[in-house]
């Protein structure tokens, strides 16, 4: 080797370098590795090691791919036993034992009612996919075209509505295919709508409690029924249980109650798309549990891989018109599908579902006493290991929007019978960048990426959870102490201003 050359296999033997490489390799699109510039080199559990020897508590779990965290040994040794057995790794959607073993694991653990009756189609390995495929199968079902999506939904179920209201702003985990949705049937005339979606914080219709969801569920319903309406029979209606990408809102029971008789009363498939909730994120194994609900389609990927690329369309029997499904040759990975097997078998043998439903109820409880002492957080909402913090500009106490009654009084929500304040994604952005410094990694989502997001794994412990919370608070108090020495008198608020 000459003098002054590198070896080549010392260069590759220093991650640390490739940071050096973005500005001249990644594209001006928005991506993790600008908000988090680290190069991860070793990952156990919670915990990631970058190259520079830091070690980060990770609570973005692979945008929720990691249910167990990363490599989990009942994960690990899944994937080795396919690789030792010298199995092919890539059939398409032939037949083979791991496929079976998936399969059955899969429905295991599905919700009864669709257990029962259930058809389970492979598709490519992204949410994006899924949600086409699911579509596309309630288009060929019903004959009809068009489908319901809900505002703020997570662009891999909307994101073609762009169209009518852009979803750049939207988690840049998301993806953005979304074509079966509307895609370029809109220009054939392709009927579809976008419908409020039930929210205590900035509530559609400005009430922030169940009359809101009262109102959400009418308007649906007179959406459907109105001649007039381009949502009048549509193929399906298509919703999240809790809205991830769209910054972490759960949708209520009993909205949820009512959407699916609402669409069984007028032979409307319901699509429930669990990418984000399914495998014990919330608190229940399947997201749908909480409201009793039974889809007529779930639409699964991100933790259902177990930490590998895998999508899956689970759906009645009935709809299934015997048409074949998208021609991907990425139908039958069998490292994911023995992941994925390992993973729902773990999830449900330790019972993983209800530890998020504690843990996180404790974690909420927590980050609503971080929301008291510090105004830049306007909501905290959440379900089982799945919580969000919004922030907003601290700019005075939000005035109330009515008068409470005496019950209200007692059991007062935390600020949901307040006017939103402004969102505030620079606070939100610094929020992150400040919990980075403290060793812990976490998410922004909404769609003005100015709710940080917490997913942890199902694995995450007590001891654990409450280092994450430490890390937080310490990060959320030197961004607000920053923010009010920056902030000039002349930007408070005033007596009888409208924070919105």
């Amino acid at each position: 080797m000459a003098a002054g050359e590198q070896d080549p296999a010392a260069a590759r033997a220093v991650p640390e370098t490739a940071p050096r490489c973005r500005p001249a390799r990644e594209p001006a699109a928005r991506t993790y590795a600008r908000a988090l510039p680290i190069v991860p080199v070793r990952a156990r559990g919670l915990t990631i090691e970058g190259a520079d020897g830091r070690r980060y508590l990770d609570c973005a779990s692979g945008a929720g791919t990691l249910a167990l965290g990363h490599n989990h040994p009942v994960v690990l040794e899944a994937i080795r036993k396919v690789l030792d057995s010298g199995a092919p790794l890539q059939v398409m959607d032939l037949a083979t034992p791991v496929r079976d073993a998936f399969v059955a694991e899969l429905l295991r653990t599905l919700p009864p009612g669709l257990a029962d009756r259930a058809r389970v189609r492979f598709c490519g390995p992204a949410g994006t996919d899924a949600i086409e495929t699911a579509v596309g199968l309630v288009r060929a079902a019903t004959g009809r075209t068009g489908t319901i999506t809900f505002a703020a939904a997570d662009p891999a179920d909307a994101a073609a509505h762009a169209g009518v209201d852009s979803h750049a702003d939207v988690d840049v985990d998301a993806g953005l295919t979304g074509r079966a949705v509307t895609g370029p049937d809109d220009a054939r005339g392709t009927p579809r709508a976008r419908l409020p979606y039930p929210r205590d914080y900035r509530c559609p219709f400005g009430l922030g409690d169940q009359r809101g969801a009262e109102l959400a569920a009418r308007w649906t319903e007179s959406a459907l029924d109105d001649a007039a309406s381009d949502a009048r029979l549509p193929a399906g209606m298509l919703l999240e249980p809790v809205q991830g990408g769209g910054g972490v809102a759960p949708a209520p029971d009993a909205w949820m109650r009512r959407m699916r008789q609402i669409t069984a009363e007028r032979s409307v498939p319901l699509i429930v798309d669990e990418s984000d909730t399914g495998v014990g994120r919330t608190g229940a194994f399947w997201a749908v549990e909480h409201s009793g609900v039974t889809p007529d389609v779930m639409v699964l990927s991100k933790a259902i891989g177990g930490s590998l690329p895998l999508a899956v369309v689970v759906h009645r029997a009935d709809l299934d018109t015997g048409e074949s499904g998208a021609h991907t040759a990425f139908r039958g990975n069998q490292l994911a599908l023995a992941a994925g097997t390992a993973t729902l078998a773990h999830v449900r043998e330790n019972r993983l579902a209800e530890h998020a439903a504690a843990l996180g109820s404790r974690i909420l409880s927590r980050l609503r006493e971080l929301a008291r002492e510090f105004p830049c957080i306007g909501d905290v909402r959440g379900r089982g290991l799945m919580a969000g913090i919004e922030l907003v500009v601290p700019d005075g106490d939000p005035e109330p929007l009515d008068e409470r009654t005496p019950a209200d009084r007692a059991a007062p929500p935390a600020r949901s019978l307040h006017r939103p304040g402004p969102a505030a994604p620079e606070l939100a952005a610094a929020v992150q960048r400040e919990c980075l410094r403290r060793g812990l990694i976490v998410g922004l989502a909404g769609r003005r990426m100015n709710v940080v997001r917490l997913l942890p794994p199902l694995t995450i412990s007590e001891e654990q959870a409450a280092a994450v919370l430490d890390r937080l608070a310490d990060a959320v108090q030197t961004v607000a102490r920053d923010h009010a020495e920056q902030a000039p008198s002349r930007h408070r608020r005033r007596p009888g201003r409208d924070p919105r």
